[in-house]
């Protein structure tokens, strides 16, 4: 606190790990989460801790420890002198796992338009900035860092810290096996930008605008389960899906 009042809230780095350095282990772990949501690693398929080492240029050491974690959560299934089995999820889990997030994103999100600091709403903008960046390169497991830092930043500004452990939880688990093919498909940039789209109408106080983008945003998530051409597409022909 200084002399001018309190200092307003800002993002972490990693919302996982509060105002502390996260471990060399805990960076590992969110980046491995990141491939499983992006669909980079595949559900039934078997990943040796040594493979992924390599694949993620590090030891195998912090990779076995973080699929362990990742293990307890529930997204990985250990496979005895063989690796870890990722996790399935079935379109009825996914479905329960948008609606519930939209249920508790879309309403809280809007809310934060009628008072939340704009001085913290500013400092997330560079985070939306890295997810259209992300979006360019095609670095897949990047952008869905970047999108659950700037979504549990936004909901961190309510002051409720259990519905954001509840967000995290459920992005979690979420699987987005279409992003390949909005890369492909010059299409994921597009999606990006709704980030820059709702910090604005958060900053022009416009809740009814908030609400709007939100909607829009996480209204397709579904369209990302499948995996090929069609993926990003809704049943009424596809406007671009957000994560």
């Amino acid at each position: 606190m200084t002399a001018t009042g309190p200092v307003p809230p800002q993002p972490p780095a990693l919302p996982v790990l509060g105002s502390r350095k996260p471990s060399h282990r805990e960076r590992v772990a969110e980046a491995l989460r990141a491939a499983l949501i992006a669909g980079e690693l595949r559900p039934g398929e078997v990943y040796s801790a040594p493979g992924l080492a390599a694949r993620f240029g590090v030891s195998a050491t912090p990779v076995r420890e973080a699929m362990l974690d990742l293990a307890k959560e529930g997204l990985v299934d250990t496979v005895p002198n063989k690796g870890f089995r990722v996790t399935a999820v079935s379109e009825r889990q996914l479905d329960e796992y948008t609606h519930i997030r939209s249920l508790i994103e879309i309403p809280t999100t809007a809310a934060l338009a009628a008072g939340a600091d704009a001085v913290a709403l500013r400092a997330l903008r560079p985070v939306a900035e890295e997810i259209v960046t992300s979006a360019a390169a095609g670095d897949l497991i990047a952008y869905v860092d970047a999108d659950l830092r700037f979504h549990l930043g936004l909901l961190a500004l309510a002051g409720n810290a259990h519905l954001v452990e509840v967000v995290r939880d459920l992005r979690r688990r979420s699987r987005l096996f279409g992003l390949t093919a909005l890369v492909e498909q010059g299409r994921l940039q597009a999606s990006a930008e709704e980030h820059l789209e709702i910090l604005d109408a958060l900053l022009a106080r416009d809740e009814d605008a908030v609400r709007t983008v939100m909607t829009r945003h996480l209204g397709h998530v579904r369209g990302l389960w499948a995996a090929g051409a069609g993926a990003g597409a809704d049943a009424d022909g596809g406007a671009e899906p957000g994560v």
